[in-house]
């Protein structure tokens, strides 16, 4: 089964099976599309997502999460799902492009930064690594197709800034496509508990500070000394969490009482 087959009904037309010399594309103010992929967008944001851009505007991730985002939910998971805000207008522009370009460029979403390339990865379970394929979104508005740099996967991938974004990202692939998650196996808790280490760090960071949770499991001194302030450390410990308490898997160790 590939992208083209399991993608939304909305861009499926529009994928292509990336071309055997590669992605020939560039993106700048010169072209006359500017900009013209910034709206109406259906644009799911993964919890790093979230912590860059939450971050980047100086909130509170509640404060992000009510000010720009909406809760869907995952039909076959029962999951709850976040996805950008567009704005409240005629062409439903995101909250934040201006005509210069992305105000929030060096922490845009990872949707945006691979655009055009679509990845399609799913995970190995026999042998935990994630296996990958690319293809290209070719929206016929693009202008930057016609342009002539000509880009390697691997290259694009570096120069948008995507591998600490992968790298992230699939470890909450690994989550929310487990076998236990399967059918909407989760209670009402367990799906609290799967909001709160996903999206909400910043009170995820005050349940790990200020409750049991240190006690209750042996986590590294060095991680624990960073939990207070290091967002990267803090969604790698809420993953383990998640792995721990939803999916049965020994991520974390609890201390000996």
């Amino acid at each position: 089964m590939t992208l083209q087959d399991t993608a939304p009904g909305s861009i499926r037309d529009i994928l292509q099976r990336l071309p055997r010399e590669g992605l020939r594309f560039r993106c700048h103010p010169g072209v006359p599309c500017f900009t013209e992929c910034c709206r109406d967008l259906n644009l799911l944001l993964t919890p790093y997502d979230i912590v860059r851009l939450k971050s980047c505007l100086a909130l509170d991730a509640g404060e992000f999460l009510d000010n720009y985002t909406h809760v869907r939910w995952d039909e076959g998971k029962n999951l709850p799902m976040i996805y950008l805000k567009m704005q409240d207008n005629d062409r439903s522009t995101c909250p934040f492009v201006s005509s210069a370009g992305c105000r929030i460029y060096a922490d845009r979403p990872s949707a945006c930064r691979i655009y055009p390339l679509a990845r399609a990865s799913r995970m190995n379970r026999r042998h935990g690594s994630v296996q990958e394929d690319y293809y290209v979104l070719r929206e016929a508005h693009c202008k930057g197709f016609d342009e002539d740099r000509l880009w390697a996967p691997d290259a694009w991938i570096a120069d948008q800034g995507l591998e600490i974004y992968h790298q992230l990202n699939n470890l909450w692939m690994a989550i929310i496509t487990h076998a236990r998650l399967r059918n909407g196996s989760l209670s009402e808790k367990q799906q609290q508990m799967f909001f709160l280490a996903s999206y909400n760090l910043d009170q995820f960071r005050r349940f790990v500070l200020q409750s049991r949770f240190l006690q209750a499991f042996d986590v590294p001194a060095q991680e624990v000394e960073a939990l207070g302030g290091d967002d990267e450390v803090l969604l790698r410990l809420a993953f383990k969490w998640l792995k721990f308490s939803l999916c049965n898997e020994p991520e974390l160790t609890l201390r000996q009482q």
